[in-house]
């Protein structure tokens, strides 16, 4: 068995979303758990998670600082 409950995704769709049936085949499985609030994805990025990344990939890099002198004017 796939795990998919094709008739009960198909009543979703068609019924409930109102989707012509070329718009519900024409979907994945992932757009149509969205549309349905099934997203069940990854989570809001939180600060914690915002640090994490800044400090793996910072914003530096070979053209940091052109255009500046080094004596202040």
């Amino acid at each position: 068995m796939n795990g998919f409950d094709w008739p009960a995704l198909m009543r979703a769709g068609l019924q409930g979303l109102r989707l012509t049936p070329a718009q519900f085949w024409a979907l994945t499985p992932a757009e149509l758990r969205l549309m349905l609030g099934q997203a069940g994805g990854v989570g809001a990025l939180t600060r914690a998670g915002l640090d994490a990344l800044l400090e793996a990939w910072p914003d530096t890099g070979p053209d940091e600082g052109k255009g500046e002198s080094d004596d202040g004017a």
